[in-house]
């Protein structure tokens, strides 16, 4: 860490010095003026993280030097010193900005930890700005990638139900970027200053879900060391999102119903409700008009969270936005990985506006990382794509691409896709999902089906 820079400024030398050695022994890089002119002149050469100033001083006073410090960077700390009779003075410091005083004469122990301790405060809020600026980019409409007519509606619309408490249903495919929509809309809601709280409903077992979702108090079941307050009453206040709603089971749908209808939270073992203010966010990839009617979904609970409606388009109805995106991803992993990649070849990005793109835009960025990682050229080309994207852009493409024969079933094509694309992700079953456009708990269920087929067939060939 770099060493903080401080400014002593007092009109007696011996104060001057004492605070130096004192100081510099303490590992900070110390600096030192006479009067308020020498010690702005020094502000505005190298600004110091602190500086220590006396209030009387000849000519230009401490609170006058503190004014015009403030002007030149806010975010310079400033303490005063200051003797018994103008302790008055150092109170109107602190209103134009001082952060504390020390009465003279000072014990110098003191005055170590009131500096360790201002300084600290200022690291917190400079990490605090930065991490308000990495929210607004990461969740603000400027970081969704889109010149779409769809998409410019959708930023309108976001803007005006960002302001509102309502429900808020997002539905598009696997991959779209629902997310950045609900995390957008949180940015720009009066709630922004509260958490915004994601849980992935597909990811997550229906016992552990409701734990996670409700909470549970200790002992509440086999394993439950200790308190656990859940997701719905962490987000008191701001924001949570739902994602893949429509994997919920029956009972936590029952559960979720009524924070909604009753804005309370029942953790598991608890023994009174829970009184919350949360905004609720749902994505799904689901039709889940379908999933009513087969009893897979509560209507109840359908129009509860469907109070606000988003569709998000899937990215092979605004192809147009893939070269914007394709620029965006290539900047970004740039970055991450040192590389100065300038672009793309024409008829690489011919290849990807012919693509589909099953997986949406996580597909796409997973696409350009994959190419950012290897090309060792200023420009991305055809043979840093995956197979399956030049396959399926090519003139020629046939059954074959997978292996496919005319005779299959359709039970042993739908096998043979799910391993080529497991296989194209190195196993990854999440990308895998989303390329097939498919839950993960579809995809564990399918995996399981031909594990079982597979042990069977074993066993029948054994019994043989």
């Amino acid at each position: 860490m770099a060493q903080k820079k401080l400014l002593i400024v007092d009109d007696e030398l011996g104060i001057r010095n004492l605070l130096s050695r004192v100081l510099k022994s303490e590992g900070y890089d110390v600096r030192a003026a006479e009067n308020g002119d020498e010690a702005v002149f020094q502000v505005r050469e190298d600004l110091p993280d602190l500086i220590l100033c006396d209030i009387k001083m000849p000519g230009k006073d401490g609170i006058e030097t503190l004014k015009e410090v403030k002007e030149i960077s806010d975010a310079i700390e400033v303490i005063m010193l200051t003797a018994h009779s103008t302790v008055e003075s150092a109170v109107a410091a602190m209103k134009l900005g001082a952060a504390d005083y020390i009465k003279k004469p000072f014990d110098v122990e003191e005055l170590k930890i009131v500096i360790a301790k201002t300084l600290g405060i200022a690291e917190l809020k400079k990490e605090n700005s930065n991490l308000r600026e990495e929210i607004g980019l990461k969740y603000g409409i400027d970081s969704i990638v889109g010149k779409d007519p769809k998409m410019l509606e959708i930023f309108e619309f976001i803007k005006t139900i960002a302001p509102s408490k309502s429900t808020v249903l997002i539905r598009g495919e696997s991959g779209t970027g629902k997310e950045l929509i609900a995390g957008a809309i949180h940015h720009l809601s009066p709630r922004r200053h509260c958490r915004f709280v994601k849980v992935n409903c597909a990811a997550i077992s229906e016992e552990l879900l409701e734990s996670e979702l409700f909470g549970h108090e200790k002992g509440a079941f086999t394993g439950a060391i200790r308190t656990n307050e859940g997701k719905f009453i962490l987000a008191d206040g701001g924001s949570i999102l739902l994602d893949e709603v429509s994997e919920m089971s029956s009972r936590l749908q029952a559960k979720l119903l009524r924070v909604l209808q009753e804005k309370e939270v029942d953790k598991v073992g608890g023994r009174e409700p829970v009184k919350v203010d949360v905004r609720v966010m749902a994505t799904t990839n689901r039709d889940l008009e379908k999933e009513i009617q087969s009893g897979d979904f509560r209507e109840d609970l359908y129009y509860r969270l469907n109070v606000v409606n988003i569709a998000f388009p899937p990215l092979r109805e605004r192809k147009g936005d893939i070269p914007d995106l394709v620029d965006h991803f290539i900047e970004k992993y740039n970055l991450e990985m040192n590389k100065k990649i300038r672009g793309i070849e024409k008829e690489a990005e011919q290849s990807l506006m012919k693509y589909d793109w099953p997986g949406n835009v996580r597909q796409l960025e997973n696409c350009i990382e994959r190419a950012v990682v290897l090309c060792m050229d200023s420009l991305i080309d055809l043979k840093h794509f995956p197979p399956e994207i030049v396959q399926r852009t090519s003139s020629n493409a046939s059954e074959a691409d997978f292996g496919l024969q005319v005779g299959m079933t359709v039970a042993e094509m739908e096998r043979r896709l799910i391993f080529e694309t497991l296989k194209s992700t190195r196993n990854n079953r999440t990308r895998a999902a989303d390329i097939l456009g498919i839950s993960i708990r579809t995809l564990r269920n399918k995996l399981n089906e031909y594990k079982d087929q597979d042990m069977g067939n074993c066993q029948m060939a054994v019994n043989e």
